[in-house]
């Protein structure tokens, strides 16, 4: 009797090494499952989860924008005072709603090629008044004739134009005129053939963004998504040395087993420049364990500061020879116009900045730009892109509505946020086909070794018991 009771608990000991053993075999042998399924999935390719979300997201994205009113038009244009503005929105649209077009793939260097049609559809619900709603602004056309013609007698030609068509420093537009275009009355008169229509988004809708050509990732996975070309070149043509250079994705996923220690890099045509993000933070996204990574306030650093940035340092006056720092003077992609982009109220950008202008509060949380990357997939799920369009105004001799400046400015004219969240039933097929397979085979491992160590532990307690009871 003894005897049996003694294999019994020899053999259930065996048995929880056996689970134990099992469970730490499952370990490696269920991560190389999990990874050559996933490195299977991310190709971009027909017939992957990966490619069926890139051709046209699942997600909906809405760009908010939020736009500064002038209050004080012509105390500015007179006095030259500070220029104080109330911001206003957001008024919403919908965006990216469209599939991707000309989608090419090219078997002998794993590319696929692309563009991304661009389109907006204002959506009432989610805004504080309608297309309609008119602002105080400033004057586009205006703004940028100095900059764009620098001859003086063609100032003063383009001088006589403006007061013939008694426009001014600043301008009351509506909301739809103001993003998408509008007829100027200036450039109207204007006798050689010019665009007359100005917008800031102007082109957009119809228009298309590209072409991109990415790697697909099927010979290497850690290459999958990231930009080979962009309008058939590797380099942009606005910017010295290596910030000229097309890097990484465009931000809607990245190549899969995503580190915290990762710096993610991307390109985004909005800035006319590739920037990179950093990790901040662990969290949930519906049931989902993402990796949150932030832009750092050291990429829009001067150059004392971060070295890095000197190539993106295109002049030496407004940037008082380099050493402000937080706005970014993309003219050069913009054909000249005096276009600079900063984080919205001047978010991490120096005091000079801001100086002239009241009734902004930069505030981390609501205006940083961030991503929501799933870390074995590589897929973002969520994000807020967020960025302020200003204009540069500074004195002009020859054109009398710029002609009482004392000092230049960086106007704000409005800021966005570019949002995308993963949806409820995308979310819950994610975490069915993804996360909830990894966690269930992790569970398994866990518990075959829990299992197998306590049932070991437990038998051959009792057996060493039964032994010592044996022998008194």
């Amino acid at each position: 009797m003894g005897f049996n009771r003694n294999c019994g608990l020899i053999t259930g000991a065996v048995i929880g090494v056996v689970l134990a053993v099992l469970g730490g075999i499952l370990m490696p042998v269920g991560d190389m499952l999990v990874e050559r399924t996933i490195r299977k999935e991310v190709v971009l390719e027909e017939g992957t989860i990966a490619f069926k979300n890139w051709v046209k997201t699942g997600t909906e994205v809405y760009r908010q924008f939020w736009i500064f009113d002038v209050q004080n038009p012509q105390e500015v244009e007179v006095n030259s005072s500070k220029i104080k503005v109330k911001q206003r929105g957001p008024y919403t649209y919908r965006v990216r709603y469209l599939a991707k077009e000309n989608v090419t793939q090219d078997p002998e260097d794993h590319t696929v090629s692309f563009v991304q049609p661009n389109g907006a559809i204002f959506v009432p619900s989610m805004s504080a008044g309608t297309e309609n709603d008119t602002f105080t602004v400033l004057n586009l056309a205006v703004a940028a004739a100095p900059h764009v013609y620098t001859n003086s007698f063609v100032q003063a030609v383009l001088n006589s134009l403006i007061k013939k068509s008694k426009s001014s420093m600043f301008q009351t537009r509506t909301l739809k005129e103001l993003l998408w275009g509008y007829t100027d009355p200036f450039l109207s008169l204007v006798p050689y053939p010019i665009s007359t229509t100005v917008g800031v988004f102007y082109p957009y809708n119809n228009t298309v963004d590209g072409v991109y050509k990415v790697f697909n990732g099927k010979d290497d996975i850690s290459k999958v998504a990231t930009i080979d070309t962009y309008k058939g070149k590797r380099n942009l043509s606005y910017w010295q040395s290596y910030c000229d250079m097309i890097n990484g994705t465009d931000a809607a996923s990245f190549a899969p087993f995503v580190e915290k220690s990762l710096v993610l890099r991307f390109f985004s045509s909005d800035i006319c420049r590739s920037i990179y993000a950093v990790f901040g933070s662990e969290i949930d996204l519906k049931g989902i364990p993402v990796y949150r990574f932030v832009l750092p306030a050291k990429a829009f650093a001067s150059p004392i500061e971060n070295p890095e940035n000197e190539c993106f340092c295109t002049e030496k006056i407004i940037s008082k020879n380099c050493t402000s720092y937080g706005v970014l003077d993309i003219g050069k992609c913009k054909e000249g116009k005096p276009v600079y982009i900063s984080l919205p109220h001047f978010l991490h950008a120096s005091p000079d900045i801001s100086e002239p202008i009241e009734g902004l509060n930069p505030n981390e949380e609501e205006h940083r730009t961030y991503l929501d990357v799933e870390p074995i997939t590589g897929f973002t799920l969520q994000f807020a892109k967020r960025l302020q369009v200003n204009i540069l105004v500074k004195p002009s001799k020859k054109i009398e509505a710029l002609k009482s400046l004392k000092r230049h400015y960086i106007v704000p004219i409005l800021w966005l946020n570019e949002t995308g969240t993963i949806g409820d039933e995308k979310a819950e097929m994610f975490r069915k086909q993804m996360t909830g397979k990894i966690k269930l085979l992790g569970l398994v491992e866990i518990s075959l070794i829990s299992v197998g160590v306590v049932m070991f532990v437990a038998f051959m307690i009792s057996y060493c018991a039964c032994r010592t009871q044996s022998v008194k």
